[in-house]
């Protein structure tokens, strides 16, 4: 196992931090105002877009691309530290095409779509020039078991019929978006495969029917772009927008959602060194009772303690990495699992103590401190919750020592 950075990465390394010293850097702050004022600054984005894909920095996360697609075709492996670097600041993955969740649903269009669904869905989203949603999580069921997921798909004729309630579907309210993946019911008989009764269908949002109820905070924070709670008022789409098979729902969310979740681990990563670069500075700038606070023993210790785990969760995330590019995806299910886990309990610990250092301000949007523990609290039920990964973790453990 050798995670060595190779010639090529540390390349791109140091293009990308040089990009975002000049292109992104400069703007976080004007980029902050807007979205507090409810807008999706898209003045400010499309320019570092169109410079991004112009310097090749684009579609980075996205291995198995087609000699017609643009991007870097990168393994796992590689993008691992490309993602850490644009995941400190929060909204820059988007300038680069590798955003969530329109990676997710790049990752189950590139594998299962139609040539049709390709032209209309995948090409655009691959060249940036519109965004999506997905729809799986509901407000009236446990959706940690996403057999108990209740939303209908029926078909009828040459159309199916949706209806049905979705929430935390984020990205609903961007400028850009077009499509929401919708997964639902399409096998009402309660004796059937409880893992085979389900589907993916793609849902143009401008679809009658199709209702924004609200756009939900997470921790008191709202999103300009949008964590929406969405629902389906007898919404009708056409037959061929049906993801792969009817009933194959489970094999395309878990294709969907292994890449997706090491990704969130990659820029958590990234925001933490954020996170502790302010801390140090602050540590290092602020005196109280005649000394820098990073003269006091408790102030160093939450440094040292930071820093030791920040490299550790690097690590781990980066044999998951491995793992995927040398096995498949599913190899790595655990190891995926525990990163998930581990990282978003890390964010937490890291950003509390940041916002300690920083004193009141540190609750405040004078920093990003406040926003990026909200989000590190959130990821600790985006793409699953803590105790379903744990239990992942466990299972895997226990095969071990059983005759």
């Amino acid at each position: 196992m050798d995670f060595a950075y190779s010639p090529r990465v540390e390349a791109l390394r140091a293009q990308l931090d040089a990009f975002m010293r000049k292109h992104v850097h400069p703007v976080e702050m004007e980029f902050q105002h807007a979205t507090e004022k409810g807008h999706h600054p898209m003045a400010i984005l499309d320019p570092i877009k169109a410079a991004a894909r112009s310097e090749g920095l684009w579609n980075l996360f996205l291995p198995a691309l087609r000699d017609d697609e643009p991007g870097t075709r990168l393994t796992n492996l590689e993008y691992a530290p490309l993602a850490e670097i644009m995941g400190r600041v929060f909204w820059a993955s988007e300038a680069f095409n590798c955003s969530a969740p329109d990676t997710g649903n790049m990752e189950i269009l590139h594998l299962f779509a139609t040539p049709e669904q390709r032209e209309r869905w995948l090409d655009p989203l691959l060249n940036g020039e519109i965004r999506s949603c997905i729809g799986i999580t509901e407000p009236d069921v446990a959706s940690s078991d996403p057999t108990n997921l209740q939303t209908t798909i029926r078909r009828d004729g040459d159309h199916y019929v949706i209806n049905g309630r979705k929430w935390f579907t984020t990205g609903a309210l961007h400028p850009n978006v077009r499509f929401c993946i919708v997964m639902g019911l399409s096998d009402e008989r309660p004796e059937a495969n409880p893992h085979a009764r389900h589907s993916m269908i793609i849902v143009p949002l401008d679809t009658p029917g199709v209702e924004i109820v609200r756009n939900l905070p997470i921790m008191q924070h709202y999103s300009a772009e949008g964590h929406c709670e969405v629902a389906y008022n007898n919404v009708r789409v056409p037959a061929a927008n049906m993801l792969g098979e009817e009933g194959k729902g489970f094999a395309l969310a878990q294709a969907r959602l292994g890449p997706g979740r090491i990704h969130h681990c990659m820029r958590s990563i990234g925001q933490c060194e954020a996170a502790l670069d302010l801390m140090c500075a602050r540590a290092l700038e602020r005196k109280a009772f005649g000394k820098a606070l990073g003269d006091y023993a408790n102030i160093q210790d939450w440094i040292a303690e930071s820093r030791m785990e920040l490299d550790q969760a690097r690590l781990y995330v980066l044999r998951a990495a491995w793992m995927m590019d040398l096995h498949g995806n599913k190899s790595a299910r655990t190891e995926v699992s525990a990163i998930k886990v581990v990282a978003s309990r890390m964010q937490t610990r890291i950003l509390d103590r940041a916002i300690q250092v920083f004193g009141a301000k540190g609750l405040t949007n004078d920093t990003p401190l406040a926003f990026l523990w909200t989000w590190g609290r959130a990821l600790r039920f985006i793409d699953g919750p803590d105790e379903v990964h744990t239990r992942v973790v466990a299972r895997a453990e226990l095969r071990k020592h059983k005759v």
